[in-house]
């Protein structure tokens, strides 16, 4: 007689830049039923990792947080990418890198509102740490599965963006988070794929309009009476439903698509509704945040 098949175990390696929020996600992770684990040495972290027995229990099985920096006795790019590798060939885990990111003006206020010393920098300025530090993890942060910027992200929010990613363990396959913005106040740093909606009529610059959103009817109306909407969105579909299968056969678990206009709250916010119906009609998990409203 066969024994039992283990369930895989989901771990999690959340790293990224200091003061970006990372032990936010931590914790984040925590109250959604990880297990967290923060700054052990990297050498640790595949004996941590697997299951004790082939028997499926609590302990074998419950998703795992593990909290990786600079800080990190024996951290470096390489140490960090063959023990990520090891993890990855393991069949009884599902091993996901998270990256979390900030703007380097955000960081740097956050330094000075807490006083911290950043721990590259102990007696240079923050900002020589914050640079050193980017430098550091340029090559972690590309091989990252998820990357969240919390620029200008409450840790009600971050919470929030991880609940999307990891609220249930057990929904496979693709998902896809659709994000508007302002292109204006820079580009989503998590985005995989950007769409461009400032040719489109701006109820901005409608009175009645102004002060409503995307969200509002009369926003959309006079968005989709642009001569020009429909074949775009015909077009952005086209883009995007071939592309689906292709990036879950490539193993990728989230697609993020950022949808940028001017302001991130009439015509952005509009047509990151509509692809988000669109994909939920095609039996597609996505979810969908405005970054702009949330601030």
């Amino acid at each position: 007689m066969s024994a039992p098949a283990t369930a895989q175990r989901t771990v999690v390696l959340v790293t990224g830049m200091s003061g970006a929020g990372k032990t936010t996600a931590l914790k984040a992770l925590e109250d959604m039923g990880f297990e967290a684990v923060d700054n052990i040495p990297l050498s640790l972290i595949p004996n941590l990792s697997a299951p004790t027995s082939s028997i499926n229990t609590d302990d074998n099985v419950r998703a795992l947080a593990i909290g990786v920096d600079i800080r990190t006795r024996d951290f470096n790019f390489d140490t960090f990418a063959n023990v990520a590798s090891t993890l990855k060939k393991n069949k009884k885990l599902e091993v996901k890198i998270l990256f979390v990111d900030c703007s380097d003006d955000e960081l740097l206020l956050r330094y000075s509102e807490t006083r911290h010393r950043h721990p590259l920098a102990q007696d240079r300025p923050v900002i020589d740490g914050i640079n050193l530090e980017r430098q550091r993890m340029s090559q972690l942060a590309h091989m990252a599965d998820i990357k969240i910027d919390t620029t200008g992200r409450s840790p009600g929010d971050l919470k929030s963006h991880l609940g999307e990613h990891f609220i249930s363990t057990n929904n496979k396959g693709l998902a896809v988070f659709l994000t508007s913005f302002a292109f204006p106040r820079g580009l989503p740093r998590e985005a995989d794929m950007v769409l461009d909606v400032r040719f489109l009529q701006n109820p901005h610059y409608d009175p009645e309009l102004r002060e409503l959103t995307g969200l509002d009817v009369a926003v959309g109306r006079l968005i989709e009476s642009d001569p020009y909407f429909n074949s775009f969105m015909t077009n952005a579909q086209n883009l995007i439903k071939p592309l689906l299968p292709r990036f879950a056969a490539e193993g990728k678990s989230y697609l993020t698509i950022a949808i940028g206009c001017t302001g991130g709250r009439h015509r952005s916010v509009f047509v990151a509704e509509r692809l988000s119906k669109w994909l939920n009609e095609q039996e597609q998990r996505s979810k969908v945040s405005h970054r702009e409203m949330e601030k």
